[in-house]
């Protein structure tokens, strides 16, 4: 099994496509299409369910990619550990929640980069979820996520302490605040969480569930009335100001989160990420 068939094997479980692999990778479809019937082959077992919209892991794939993830990253740690200077520079891939890249992290990355211009900077959003598992799988070098991770090959800094509100738009009441559909992100927001569980505590089990891709989409549809979300009072402080919002207050215990940055524990730490990771305020 060689390295060159596991990153295509790789690529094709991401994009769910032999063409668009193919395109990614800069081969001919038909040389995608022969690596990964000999991989298959050598396996003994089909890696993909094909179907007309594209192609999805089979159970064995599924396994097979847990595997091919941590193999690459490996390599791929070795490489930048060989091509390692003192100075920092060359790439540097970095994953955020959407809030915490949206009012932490500009004047933090402009000071690195004033600092650093050698580096190439990568950043990737988010939900919490999703960065933890693209972390675990050598895709990004360390992130910034809205709650704690207690995976064993994950180790974390706390760096921004957060205090949440629900917010509304401003003619809404106290008391009509659970009768409304709660606007949110997909599963494993870590905001989405707290919400449902808000809302479950004032009685209302099922919740109506509006699902956003933006945190701009997200404040928009709340400040129209459409419904209420909860969000850190940084992000929402000039709505507020500007009497665009409204927030509301949440029981104790419930109303803070802690932004944590996160690295593999293994993984090789570049003189880039080294460098990125001093100058991070620690709460």
């Amino acid at each position: 099994m060689e390295s060159g068939d596991l990153r295509i094997f790789q690529c094709v479980a991401q994009v769910g496509n032999l063409t668009r692999a193919a395109a990614k990778l800069g081969y001919v479809q038909s040389n995608v299409t022969a690596r990964i019937r000999h991989l298959e082959a050598e396996v003994g077992t089909p890696l993909f369910i094909r179907h007309n919209r594209g192609m999805t892991l089979s159970p064995a794939g599924q396994t097979l990619l847990s595997y091919a993830d941590k193999i690459i990253g490996l390599l791929n740690d070795a490489s930048k550990a060989l091509q390692a200077t003192n100075t920092p520079s060359g790439p540097l891939q970095i994953g955020s929640i959407q809030t915490a890249a949206a009012v932490r992290l500009p004047r933090l990355l402009a000071e690195y980069y004033s600092h650093y211009p050698d580096v190439s900077l990568a950043l990737a959003t988010g939900h919490s979820q999703m960065l933890i598992d693209q972390v675990i799988g050598y895709e990004l070098e360390g992130a910034f996520i809205g709650c704690s991770c207690d995976h064993p090959d994950i180790k974390s800094v706390d760096v921004f302490d957060e205090e949440l509100f629900v917010i509304s738009s401003p003619s809404l009441q106290e008391e009509e605040l659970i009768r409304k559909p709660i606007l949110v992100y997909s599963m494993g927001c870590s905001y989405r969480k707290i919400l449902e569980d808000w809302m479950l505590l004032s009685g209302i089990h099922r919740p109506v569930i509006m699902e956003f891709g933006t945190l701009e989409a997200i404040i928009s549809g709340v400040t129209s009335g459409m419904g209420i979300s909860l969000l850190p009072e940084i992000v929402i402080r000039q709505q507020i100001q500007n009497g665009l919002l409204r927030k509301h207050a949440l029981p104790a215990g419930m109303n803070r989160m802690m932004t944590r940055f996160i690295t593999r524990k293994d993984a090789f730490v570049s003189s880039a990420l080294g460098a990125f990771m001093a100058m991070l305020p620690q709460e």
